[in-house]
């Protein structure tokens, strides 16, 4: 949906698309991190109907490049998808909380350690993007993605440091009896 996005803006070649999408920073958004990607990526919207050839452009010392422009069907797709992507939560699987369903295969004091790792790894993630942020002057309708993400960041973190401090001392725990009694593993 990023490259129907960008064309609202104004027809432009794939490359450029790349470009834009590094410049505003949003590569931890859409996962088109290399080149090839956007190529596909407009490829296959174009077989869609979605985008279609403007025309080509040339500049000095530079290969021919295919400009692409939004059709009406790419942009009712898009106002669709938005629509519903900010009105319905997604059912999406992401590793952590899969791994949190496995955490007793762990010894409570290794988990704590993984954790405290994840924890440490979010604090400094979380400095980084707000030091980028802080030095970035855009009016907030451009940052509300990362105001959101920011937001994400600061509650696990909070929530993974809770879990930790639990963890050691001793008010979350397992060992294998218990844990047998409620796994049904006998001994």
């Amino acid at each position: 949906m990023m490259v129907l996005a960008l064309l609202v803006e104004e027809p432009m070649h794939a490359y450029r698309m790349q470009q834009v999408i590094r410049e505003r920073d949003k590569l931890d958004v859409v996962n088109v991190a290399q080149r090839n990607s956007i190529y596909q990526t407009v490829e296959r919207l174009r077989r869609e109907e979605l985008v279609r050839v403007s025309h080509t452009a040339r500049d000095e010392r530079r290969p021919e490049r295919t400009v692409y422009e939004l059709t009406p069907e790419g942009r009712r797709a898009l106002d669709a998808w938005l629509a519903d992507a900010l009105a319905a939560p997604a059912r999406e699987f992401p590793e952590f909380p899969a791994a949190l369903s496995f955490l007793p295969i762990l010894p409570p004091a290794e988990a704590a350690q993984q954790l405290d790792r994840r924890a440490e790894l979010l604090a400094a993630r979380l400095r980084e993007r707000e030091a980028v942020l802080a030095a970035i002057d855009l009016p907030r309708l451009f940052l509300v993605e990362d105001e959101y993400r920011l937001a994400m960041m600061r509650a696990e973190l909070a929530w993974v440091r809770g879990l930790v401090a639990d963890l050691r001392a001793g008010t979350l725990t397992w060992h294998g009896p218990w844990l047998d009694d409620w796994t049904g593993t006998p001994d």
